[in-house]
């Protein structure tokens, strides 16, 4: 990772090896789709030994292997919630909730949208349906919240640079210990005077300035630790089938830079 994404959470060596059991977990999100990144991640998470992996939502979109996504995970039975496109292509939504830069950008968000839903299974979208909007669990000593975008929507951008205050209410409101969130693509970690807020950054489609998938590993003992990862993976298959299965080409050249 580059110096931006270092480990950037509290030490946790003071805490381990001194009766307080360590928790380990993978968090990812936003696969969109791209089933050759996913593959490079889940087995970079099986190397890294972690008790628990969570996904985030937007399994779906932009990349060719939707159906190929869901039934990975679905066979894994990995814990998770839904994002904004896969409410909206499970629901057959004209539009995915995205805050588009351009007309261009938008465009392109909609083709890919309609292809997908063109794409999923009935059965796949019904799957998609149900998952839930948000997600509590307990985990060590802390209350987690899961979410895409934010706990009030699927599609808000909770960006690394949002006001610290804001975050401190969204934790106070939501009486957690920690935030996982979505969504924004770039992975963080920010933690203020209520908790943590770690977003896991974008397996499928990153957008931190380079073609590695990114996801975090959170581990919870006496204090919260944080790894942004990076993986490396054949990203070259994933543009090349884009373009073979006709979504827009600029698709491929996002994947291929990491610059969304």
């Amino acid at each position: 990772m580059g110096t931006s994404y270092q480990v950037v959470a509290q030490q946790f060596l003071d805490g381990y090896g001194k009766g307080v059991k360590m928790v380990k977990i993978a968090v990812v999100a936003d696969i969109h789709g791209n089933l050759p990144a996913l593959a490079a991640v889940w087995a970079d998470i099986k190397w890294q030994g972690v008790e628990e992996i969570l996904c985030l939502g937007d399994v779906v979109g932009y990349y060719p292997w939707p159906n190929e996504v869901i039934e990975f995970i679905r066979e894994r039975a990995i814990t998770l919630v839904q994002g904004n496109y896969d409410e909206s292509v499970g629901e057959e939504l004209p539009a995915c909730g995205c805050d588009f830069p351009t007309a261009a950008a938008m465009l392109i968000g909609e083709t890919s949208l309609q292809w997908t839903i063109n794409t999923v299974t009935c059965e796949n979208k019904r799957w998609l349906q149900d998952l839930p909007k948000n997600l509590r669990l307990q985990r060590a000593t802390y209350d987690l919240l899961l979410v895409h975008g934010s706990p009030d929507r699927n599609n808000e951008y909770l960006t690394m640079d949002i006001p610290a205050a804001k975050l401190v209410n969204i934790l106070a409101q939501e009486k957690v210990d920690i935030l996982l969130c979505g969504h924004t693509h770039v992975p963080y970690h920010r933690q203020v005077r209520t908790g943590h807020v770690i977003n896991a950054g974008s397996v499928g489609k990153p957008k931190h300035g380079n073609p590695n998938a990114t996801y975090v590993i959170v581990r919870l003992g006496k204090q919260v630790a944080i790894s942004i990862k990076e993986v490396p993976y054949d990203y070259e298959q994933t543009a090349q089938r884009t373009i073979a299965a006709g979504l827009p080409e600029q698709l491929a050249a996002a994947v291929r830079t990491g610059l969304g």
